[in-house]
């Protein structure tokens, strides 16, 4: 049995403990609050841009729409064997519950699925600890942006996602990739953040700005909007729109996989940081029942020794 000295050690160890994750968690709840609010913002301009964007695209004269699909047809035709730019987003920093492992295992997963289909696999991991990862498994990754997670939220500069999106539009242009996924945590809820892979559409179709609702929908609306192509007049042209506009909405789209994941992050830092607080709570309760069974056990043994000494000198 410990000793009453080990026992109030671990006590006042434990304690320390306690303190430093009661604290993490109310940063971690700070920053949750503050991204959310990013993102409740962020998200009224990115909704009106997609419906913009959506608006001009079905306005658009139907033979140049036609035209700008042969043309990417015949684009993703020759590009078919190019390579996927992967794009993983885990945190800077640890102590976020199985946040930054599961990452790794779906970026790894990601990666065969991709490899199996006969496509060469780009990485350029946003995060330390993904970067980091995948650097100790042997891959090639580009590490020059690992660390605008940091940057983003410090000072919510758009301007850096603005650098990311020309670099992969660079890419793009040279050919040496033909698709962008970006995999990162969804944030649902406060104890839910799924992991998901979403595409950066670098070609025009007419479901550009509507992202994850697909290119299904966007054909659907599309016979809809047609009895109204004379009811939106535009200077420039609805092309020259659109060409300046797309753009912009690729910097969206990127910005806001990156908010969804900054929120995950501080959402399961918090979540991690409840779960230790609660646990040195219960293991508190343990060991201070513990010290005073072992108190009492030693109080009990004196009082018995005594009374010995005492029967024995008569």
């Amino acid at each position: 049995m410990a000793s009453l000295k080990e026992i109030k050690s671990r006590i006042a160890s434990i304690q320390s403990t306690q303190k430093i994750t009661s604290a993490m968690r109310m940063v971690a709840s700070a920053k949750l609050h503050h991204a959310q609010s990013m993102t409740e913002k962020f998200l009224l301009y990115k909704d009106e841009l997609e419906k913009t964007i959506d608006s001009l695209q079905l306005t658009a004269d139907s033979s140049m729409r036609q035209k700008d699909q042969q043309g990417e047809s015949q684009l993703s035709t020759l590009n078919s064997q190019l390579s996927t730019l992967l794009i993983p987003i885990s945190s800077n920093s640890g102590l976020c519950g199985a946040y930054n492992s599961n990452i790794t295992k779906a970026t790894l997963q990601r990666i065969e699925e991709l490899e199996s289909q006969g496509k060469k696999v780009r990485l350029l991991p946003i995060g330390k600890k993904i970067a980091h990862d995948l650097q100790n498994k042997g891959f090639d990754c580009n590490i020059g942006y690992f660390n605008l997670l940091e940057r983003i939220e410090k000072d919510s500069s758009f301007a850096e996602v603005t650098f990311l999106v020309e670099f992969i539009l660079q890419l793009h242009q040279s050919g040496e990739i033909d698709h962008v996924e970006f995999l990162h945590h969804h944030f649902k809820s406060m104890g839910s953040q799924v992991i998901q892979v979403d595409n950066l559409q670098l070609t025009a179709d007419s479901s550009m700005g509507q992202g994850a609702r697909g290119r299904e929908q966007g054909a659907s609306q599309l016979s809809t909007f047609n009895s109204q192509l004379s009811t939106f007049l535009t200077e420039p042209s609805p092309e020259e729109l659109l060409t300046i506009l797309r753009p912009r909405l690729l910097n969206a789209q990127t910005y806001g996989f990156l908010l969804s994941s900054l929120a995950s992050e501080h959402a399961a830092r918090m979540m991690a940081m409840q779960t230790a607080d609660e646990n040195a709570s219960e293991l508190l309760k343990e060991l201070r029942l513990l010290y005073n069974k072992t108190r009492q056990q030693a109080i009990t043994n004196e009082l018995i020794d005594i009374m010995g000494s005492q029967v024995g000198r008569r």
